[in-house]
């Protein structure tokens, strides 16, 4: 179960790492719009093209994940990337959060380790 416990963790860290390289992407773009200047620009921007390249690992690895894993111990370790989120959270944009947040993180992490047993 280590390996899970370590491919589930990578994962969760690529996409953690797309939704970032995503929002820095979307923070340099003007206001969302179906529109070519908003999609002409998103497609030139170098923290999209980031996004798109940690997406795309991160689903590599989770078909991987899927194939030698089973989904009922593989499927909650994605949960993982909410806790890498929070602290992507509070290291990129300096958001605040709550006792109660933590609290849901500490749960989640309790949760997966007592999945893997």
């Amino acid at each position: 179960m280590w390996k899970l416990i370590l491919y589930s963790i990578v994962q969760s860290i690529l996409l953690t790492a797309g939704q970032v390289f995503l929002k820095f992407a979307l923070i340099k773009m003007p206001p969302f719009g179906w529109n070519r200047v908003f999609w002409g620009g998103l497609l030139a921007n170098w923290q999209f093209a980031f996004c798109g390249i940690c997406f795309g690992l991160g689903s590599l690895l989770w078909m991987y994940i899927l194939k030698n894993f089973p989904l009922s111990l593989a499927y909650p370790m994605v949960s993982l990337s909410y806790v890498f989120g929070m602290v992507a959270a509070i290291l990129f944009f300096q958001e605040a959060v709550s006792v109660t947040k933590w609290m849901g993180v500490f749960f989640i992490v309790i949760g997966c380790s007592l999945i893997v047993r």
